[in-house]
């Protein structure tokens, strides 16, 4: 793997300048004992014109006294305590003096010693060379090899300590370098900055490198992690860096947003990883206050499914906006136990909160909690939402994403509720499984209650033949995926890398829109106020993301590497699994091209076709029977009846016995008929606001 080949590059440096003072002195000990020794038969052999070897071994042992003298003359003239990658003239003077000295002591020891055999005087000379030209050669190559590394390493340097960059030299990566320091936690290499003016500065200790320097640091450092310590920055300036921090073999981690700090939430320490939001997240628009507020403050709201994903953040937000009461609608205990906890402690005194453990498919419960609380906002977000799950129990996906929203908008209308919010889906365009489709269906009964002013009574579904109180506006919010929700392929990912791998991805071209469950919600609830009865508005997604790539991304700034055929030593392989029952490759935000901006740059109203109410209850009443049946080849029929462009995987057709004949349409509107047109099943389909003769 790439990492570990980069940090053994540089590990024996490193091991080298943190070994203990006393092992680097037995290491240059026995260096310089061995470098006099060639140097003496070198000047031997040279002198003597042959390969020398000693003649007896009362000379080889005096041969050997040579180095031992030099070693004991080194030490005593204090040579092994220069510091030797800054060796300087001074250093180098000295190396000469103590060559001079010991060669000078050997002779001594020879004259004294008397030893028969050959000794040339000019082996002294040729000695006393050599000996100052090695040893001080191998100081200079030590510093060389050293200099470099050390002048970018910390005093207090461990090599068991991890070596890590700080990405941004402003007071928190300052906070963040004396945090560390104190903990020792790791061995900070320097700073990165993109301030022309701190290069080359010495910031806490530490020196400010150039962004362009980043690759020789981590190569050269074996750097292992890299924190961005930049907390006010945008987030598109966080996601370049990041982007740009991929290709290297590091741990990306980041420090929390500024606000966070500031209130004391969490401190400089508190380092995160780098996560999708930070890949795909955008900049917020902020949000308009008095939309916001328009229908939720000092109201009784009511959230179904306040447990989920998006249902619990709509909880948060709202309750931040100071409503009169908020109901808490969900069927999970446990969920609902944690999100009522978490309210209570974060609501003002004011504020009331009613949690209540029930189904959006009881019509009593649905009514009671309504007409009990003056409930006059609802944002209905209760849904069964994974696909596959979905596609496999179509009777309880439909029960509870079509017949709930039934329940719960009839209910709302017959009391009086001013306002509902319906949270949509992109799988609700062009479906091709059971969870999209019973999705639009709650698109529609929306649609439909929205041009009516109650509900037909005959067909008895959902109906207690009371008159409304007010007109409810009915409002669609459809967007895509949220980031780390209940089931998110990011969380996924996550869990798949800290497993060792292997990612699964369903297929290589396999595409979604992202956003952040906090900027959806926000979103939401401004989208919302909105309405004027019928809308479908539609959320910017931003730019559509490719999972595979996704996948590749979260490996690398884990600092792990992909395993795949152009790099066999990989940490992480990514598996492609085959798209799952009813999954598509790409999703739609659109069903028509009736498309109009609104105030805000994020949302869009879109104008789409809708069914007949009459008819739509006559559709439901078909689905309701077949589901009591539970035959889902009569549910398929019904849902490419009702849902535009509903197109289900052959595979699913086969497992039912049915298959589409030869040209027929994928649904009413395949063809695009035109507004007021009938299809084949009496079915009539209509643009908002007009009317049918």
């Amino acid at each position: 793997m790439m990492r570990e080949k980069v940090r053994l590059a540089a590990d024996w440096r490193h091991r080298i300048v943190a070994m203990p003072r006393l092992w680097k002195r037995a290491v240059l000990v026995t260096s310089d004992f061995l470098l006099l020794s060639i140097a003496l038969w070198l000047g031997f052999s040279l002198r003597l014109s042959t390969f020398y070897v000693p003649p007896s071994a009362e000379f080889a042992l005096l041969l050997l006294a040579a180095p031992a003298i030099g070693v004991a003359i080194f030490s005593y003239l204090h040579l092994y305590r220069l510091v030797t990658r800054f060796i300087g003239w001074k250093g180098s003077a000295r190396i000469l003096l103590a060559v001079l000295v010991a060669v000078m002591a050997w002779s001594l020891v020879v004259v004294i010693a008397a030893v028969p055999g050959v000794l040339p005087r000019s082996v002294f000379v040729m000695y006393a060379v050599f000996s100052a030209v090695l040893v001080w050669t191998s100081r200079q190559v030590a510093g060389w090899l050293l200099s470099d590394l050390v002048a970018s390493l910390p005093l207090d340097f461990e090599p068991d300590r991890r070596t890590a960059i700080i990405y941004g030299a402003g007071q928190a990566g300052v906070q963040l370098a004396a945090a560390l320091r104190q903990s020792k936690s790791h061995n900070l290499i320097g700073f990165i900055d993109e301030d022309r003016s701190l290069w080359g500065q010495n910031l806490a200790g530490l020196k400010v490198y150039r962004p362009l320097k980043l690759s020789k640091l981590v190569e050269r450092n074996g750097v292992q992690e890299v924190f961005l310590a930049m907390p006010g920055a945008s987030k598109r300036r966080r996601r370049t860096i990041i982007r740009r921090l991929e290709k290297y073999p590091v741990l990306v981690k980041m420090l929390p947003a500024m606000a966070d700090i500031a209130t004391g939430k969490v401190s400089v320490t508190d380092l995160r990883p780098v996560d999708a939001d930070d890949l795909l997240g955008r900049d917020p628009v902020p949000p308009d206050v008095e939309l916001m507020r328009r229908h939720v403050f000092g109201k009784c709201v009511m959230v179904t499914g306040a447990g989920g994903s998006i249902g619990s953040e709509l909880a948060r937000q709202i309750v931040d906006l100071s409503p009169r009461r908020l109901v808490l609608y969900e069927r999970s205990e446990v969920a609902l136990y944690e999100i009522e906890r978490e309210l209570r402690a974060r609501a003002a005194r004011d504020v009331t909160i009613v949690a209540l453990l029930e189904s959006v498919n009881d019509d009593v419960a649905v009514r009671r909690a309504i007409s009990r609380h003056g409930v006059e906002t609802i944002y209905h977000a209760a849904a069964y939402k994974h696909v596959p799950i979905v596609e496999l129990n179509a009777v309880a996906g439909l029960r509870n994403n079509t017949f709930g929203t039934l329940v719960v908008a009839d209910a709302a209308r017959d009391l009086g509720v001013e306002r509902f919010v319906l949270i949509s889906t992109d799988k609700a365009v062009r479906p091709t499984n059971i969870m999209g489709a019973s999705k639009r269906l709650a698109e529609l009964v929306l649609q439909a209650f929205a041009e009516s002013a109650r509900v037909p009574r005959e067909m008895g579904i959902g109906a207690l033949g009371t008159e409304p109180l007010a007109r409810t506006v009915f409002t669609m919010v459809r967007f895509g995926n949220v980031l780390d929700s209940s089931g998110s392929v990011v969380r996924l990912f996550r869990e798949q890398i800290a497993q060792g791998g292997p990612v699964t991805v369903t297929h290589p071209e396999i595409t979604r829109y992202f956003m952040s469950i906090p900027e959806a919600a926000t979103l939401v609830i401004q989208a919302g106020a909105m309405g004027e009865g019928g809308d479908v508005f539609v959320l910017d997604m931003g730019t559509p993301v490719k999972i595979a790539d996704l996948a590749r991304s979260m490996v690398r700034l884990s600092g792990l590497e992909v395993q795949d055929d152009r790099n066999r030593d990989g940490d992480i392989a990514i598996t492609y699994t085959g798209l799952r029952p009813g999954e598509k490759l790409y999703e739609e935000l659109l069903i028509g091209a009736n498309t109009t901006g609104t105030s805000h740059p994020l949302i869009a109203r879109n104008r789409e076709p809708f069914m007949s109410e009459a008819r739509l209850l006559e559709v439901l009443a078909r689905l309701d029977e077949a589901m009591a049946e539970d035959d889902i080849r009569a549910i398929h029929d019904v849902l490419r009846l009702a849902v535009e462009d509903y197109q289900p995987e052959v595979r699913h057709l086969e497992e039912v016995g049915r298959r589409r004949p030869a040209g027929q349409p994928h649904g009413p509107l395949a063809a695009e008929p035109a507004a007021g047109a009938v299809d084949g099943e009496g079915v009539v389909w209509r643009q908002p606001g007009e009317t049918v003769h």
